[in-house]
């Protein structure tokens, strides 16, 4: 089959993020394929790049994904990158082709989903005594007066497993936490976020994120839990996240359940799931090749 492939110019990115494209056409000039290639320009992860590759399942196994591939290894090459990341459901086309590919297996994941909310178990949850902290919660961009330890506490995450990925570290200030809560009112939809605070000093100290759609329904998603830690061992997060479930199911009675993701390896946050009642979906995984070396 003759194909064509024709470099795009793509809108979409960010003062952190660019974004280049390829389509793949074939000789009628119809498109049969296209891929992303995400360069990321934050400090700690300018390395990194990450691929989003479809092909028509009409058109797999003809060489149309190895040409697009080609492409984006390419790109990544040229623009210094070290590693470049795809993920893919376990099983799908995108395991088998990655797989085959040069890429290694490098993160699993399991994702999780919680149908409904048992109410009276999450409400006793948030009522439970934790000496010294309180919750606080809000939609949207951070209140000023926490946003700099909001910011600050942001450093939990520094250490979320990640088995091999070469993912590298990501640094937070109050202006990118802001920046983050202003994609997602763009995108119209609602960031929602309930923190733990130090009594003693009113610092931040953990937090847990979800996203709901704009209308309200269908599925919720958990953008990220994580409590600083010298504040571990004091059962935050799950207290965190009952608030979180409860607000959402109160705040948006038409949702239909939320969603989560959580390395295999995590097994506190795993745990933290079961126990609210998440059930696992389906699997997904983090594949790498390695550009470089270094």
């Amino acid at each position: 089959m003759s194909l064509h492939l024709t470099p795009l110019t793509d809108p979409s990115g960010g003062p952190d993020i660019r974004r280049l494209a390829w389509l793949a056409s074939d000789a009628d000039g119809n498109p049969v394929g296209s891929a992303f290639l995400r360069l990321i320009d934050r400090d700690g992860q300018r390395h990194l790049a990450q691929l989003s590759l479809q092909v028509h399942p009409a058109e797999r196994r003809r060489g149309v994904g190895t040409l697009l591939l080609d492409a984006v290894v390419k790109g990544a090459k040229d623009d210094g990158r070290r590693s470049l990341t795809a993920p893919a459901d376990d099983g799908s086309p995108a395991d088998l082709f990655l797989a085959a590919r040069g890429f290694r297996r490098v993160l699993n994941l399991t994702y999780a989903r919680l149908a409904g909310a048992d109410v009276p178990a999450l409400t006793r949850t948030k009522h439970a005594a934790h000496p010294g902290y309180r919750l606080v919660s809000w939609e949207g961009t951070v209140p000023d007066d926490l946003a700099a330890t909001f910011a600050a506490s942001r450093r939990a995450m520094d250490d979320m497993p990640m088995d091999d990925t070469d993912y590298g570290t990501v640094a937070w200030d109050v202006d990118r936490v802001r920046a983050v809560a202003k994609a997602v009112e763009q995108r119209g939809e609602h960031l929602d976020t309930v923190a733990a605070v130090d009594a003693a000093d009113g610092t931040v100290v953990g937090f847990t994120e979800l996203v709901v759609p704009g209308d309200g329904t269908g599925d919720g998603e958990h953008y990220g839990t994580g409590v600083l830690p010298e504040h571990r061992g004091h059962g935050l997060a799950r207290w965190m996240k009952a608030e979180s479930i409860l607000r959402a199911r109160s705040r948006h009675p038409e949702l239909g359940g939320l969603l989560t993701d959580t390395a295999d390896s995590n097994t506190h946050m795993r745990a933290v799931n079961d126990g609210l009642g998440y059930v696992p979906t389906h699997r997904t995984y983090e594949y790498q090749l390695d550009l470089q070396q270094g």
